[in-house]
């Protein structure tokens, strides 16, 4: 393939409110180092955090400018001369930190997974992030058990649907919560978790009710109002998993909750584990990637949006308007 041949990319030129830093362009298609693979990219995952980027308000802030996206998935199209284990026409999953929104992407061969047979290429892209997060802190953070009550806000979005669906195939019992009734019952539909609760006027009381005294696991990425009611209905011995902040708002806790009723506030970053322990992080993304293949967890896609359209695509993002992940295809 000719390098000067050209590629779409969505690029951040400048950093500015209501995207208006974003642009897309048409730059070189790049030719892979000798480690590396050219990947035609079918289908790249869009999450908060690429909204954010575009105004700079994330932790990570590129040089500009730079190609938006993360985790991808595509076939690829050309080797470099030294990998050996891969081979042109080869579907895989990818990811890094930028350059995924485009037509092409370069990737070392020791960083790509070749996708299940049974997964599309845009739930193939769609997997890594949202279930890792969820396998580390279920699986490694909470050490949940069979039979357990794990209480998932934010239910209808990437990582919490993703903890419901895991939750339910590793035999928990699972409470789904969300403000919005229209959210829960696509919920219900896709992963039949044991309890859909509107959580729009509180949840305290239900969750009590339901399970006998409080739930043995929390998993919490919203944060705020969430995290505080989440401190009043968590059962002794209890782990409330702190995921992230969607509501905006940081909480705080006074020490003598969890002294008194016996839970633990346990952080999660399914990343900085994986760095800290490299083999241990190895085992959970083979591990995720093993259940996807057998059929055991199903990653959710709700839409599917031509790159061009990229502006539909942040839209349903930036307004919540999305149960589970949304891709965009170049």
């Amino acid at each position: 393939m000719a390098q000067r041949e050209k590629m779409p990319a969505l690029c951040v030129e400048t950093l500015a409110d209501d995207y208006a830093g974003v642009q897309m362009r048409q730059i070189d298609i790049p030719t892979p180092a000798d480690d590396e693979v050219l990947v035609r990219i079918g289908a790249a995952t869009l999450g908060f955090p690429d909204l954010l980027m575009t105004r700079g308000a994330y932790q990570h802030k590129p040089n500009l400018p730079f190609i938006m996206g993360g985790e991808a998935a595509g076939e690829i199209v050309a080797l470099g001369g030294a990998v050996t284990d891969l081979a042109v026409g080869d579907r895989v999953a990818v990811g890094k930190i930028g350059g995924g929104f485009a037509g092409y992407g370069c990737y070392r061969a020791a960083t790509v997974r070749r996708c299940p047979d049974n997964l599309s290429l845009a739930q193939a892209a769609a997997l890594s992030a949202a279930y890792l997060t969820a396998y580390v802190a279920l699986v490694r953070r909470a050490h949940l058990q069979a039979g357990e009550w794990v209480l998932v806000h934010g239910a209808a979005g990437g990582v919490g649907l993703a903890a419901v669906d895991l939750a339910k195939a590793l035999g928990a019992r699972v409470i789904a919560t969300s403000p919005s009734q229209d959210k829960l019952d696509q919920v219900a539909a896709l992963y039949n978790p044991d309890v859909c609760l509107n959580s729009a006027e509180g949840f305290r009381e239900a969750v009590k009710d339901i399970t006998g005294g409080g739930a043995d696991v929390i998993y919490d990425p919203v944060g705020g109002d969430v995290f505080d009611e989440s401190v009043r209905c968590i059962a002794w011995n209890g782990r409330l998993l702190v995921i992230g902040f969607a509501s905006g708002r940081i909480p705080s806790i006074g020490v003598n909750m969890p002294l008194i009723k016996g839970f633990s506030v346990v952080g999660v970053r399914a990343g900085e584990y994986g760095r800290r322990d490299p083999e241990k992080g190895a085992e959970n993304v083979d591990a995720i990637w093993d259940m996807a293949a057998r059929g055991i967890i199903q990653p959710h896609v709700c839409a599917e949006i031509p790159l061009d359209d990229w502006r539909q695509a942040f839209e349903l993002m930036s307004t919540r308007a999305v149960v589970g992940r949304v891709v965009l295809c170049p």
